[in-house]
């Protein structure tokens, strides 16, 4: 494969300064890659999206919601989430990609999103719960991972939304479906918070005995570049090197593998003080990625680590085991969000307009 020259790689070093010494904080970041995306969307024409199948009766108590969960297809629920969602979420997942939604069934509106994955390889809190490193060939049986927890806001923010989607991924009938869908014996549900550094708690705490917080994660990755600079630059370096010689085609995580070969060749013709500036705009790029806390649910089983780890596949139900049926989860819930829905009313404090991310959004990244 053909290098590039050092003129060719103190250009591309250059897009990556420019880029990333725009943002100063996540959110910043996180906000400039949401609109490079809903930018490749196309925009519904008024009261023909999928934002009228979004809850947004937001005088109804809790009390008298009626909800289920239902598997959405992949075209529904891509569109769907990346309406309501402040992260950029892939369409294209290599690995398990179990897509739900909750619905609530007087309004027949959907409240929120759940995507379930096949489990990051590494991860130190989890490598410290298990007290080693799991062997993949039994991990991928026994855990899934929770990638997208979303609830459609202000469904979130008036009813603790999160907090029941979070509550849902744990419960028995959604482990029996991955159980179906996967051949599975599952019984380690993980996933982390959006936010670490930025915002210290999550809606996943107070969640106990569903989730318990494990530990904070590690943050040493690269960000991608986003939008019209990221396909400059990847034209720009194919260009010269050929297409496809980088990074094939139809490869999985594309873009991700392409940003690292292009780091990687300019490292490789760089040296001395423009090598040593490119090392500082790769390091401050990556402080702008944060740790993030990890949280993991057991279903309700007692001898989950011993399974995980492959000394056993029988399941010993704890006490609190019954505790993880829908019906349990969302009676703790109602109780909770009842408690706030009346206080916000109370205080006026109700929010009543449906957050969907368009071209014009002022929506806070962070909420």
């Amino acid at each position: 494969m053909k290098n590039l020259t050092k003129e060719q790689a103190l250009h591309c070093a250059g897009v990556f300064n420019d880029y990333f010494g725009q943002f100063n904080r996540i959110d910043e970041y996180m906000r400039d890659q949401k609109m490079a995306q809903i930018e490749t969307i196309a925009q519904p024409l008024p009261g023909m999206g999928f934002d009228s199948d979004m809850f947004d009766d937001f005088t109804m108590s809790p009390e008298v919601m009626d909800l289920e969960v239902v598997e959405l297809d992949n075209h529904t629920w891509d569109t769907c989430i990346n309406m309501i969602s402040s992260h950029s979420n892939m369409v294209s997942i290599p690995g398990k990609a179990l897509k739900l939604a909750v619905k609530e069934k007087n309004t027949n509106k959907y409240v929120g999103f759940m995507r379930f994955g096949s489990p990051v390889i590494n991860c130190k809190p989890r490598n410290t719960l298990l007290g080693n490193v799991p062997d993949l060939s039994v991990f991928n049986k026994t855990a899934i991972m929770g990638f997208v927890i979303v609830p459609c806001q202000p469904f979130g923010y008036n009813y603790l939304g999160g907090k029941l989607l979070a509550g849902l991924c744990c419960s028995h009938e959604v482990r029996e479906k991955l159980n179906k869908k996967y051949d599975m014996n599952l019984v380690m549900f993980e996933t982390t918070s959006l936010y670490g550094n930025t915002k210290g708690a999550s809606m996943y705490d107070g969640m106990k005995p569903f989730l318990r917080y494990k530990g904070n994660t590690m943050s040493d990755f690269i960000p991608m570049l986003h939008g019209k600079p990221y396909l400059d630059l990847v034209e720009y370096v194919e260009d010269i090197i050929g297409k496809g010689n980088l990074v094939k085609e139809g490869a999985s995580s594309r873009k991700l593998k392409m940003t690292t070969g292009i780091i990687g060749l300019v490292k490789r013709a760089l040296d001395g003080d423009d090598l040593k500036n490119f090392n500082t705009t790769i390091i401050n790029a990556k402080n702008l990625t944060e740790q993030k806390r990890y949280y993991v649910s057991n279903y309700g089983i007692e001898n989950f680590i011993d399974i995980v780890n492959g000394k056993t596949d029988k399941i010993t139900k704890a006490q609190n085991y019954d505790r993880f049926y829908d019906n349990e989860i969302i009676e703790w819930w109602r109780k909770l969000s009842t408690k706030r829905f009346y206080k916000l009313q109370e205080e006026k404090r109700l929010r009543t307009n449906l957050e969907v991310w368009t071209k014009d959004s002022e929506i806070d990244i962070i909420r």
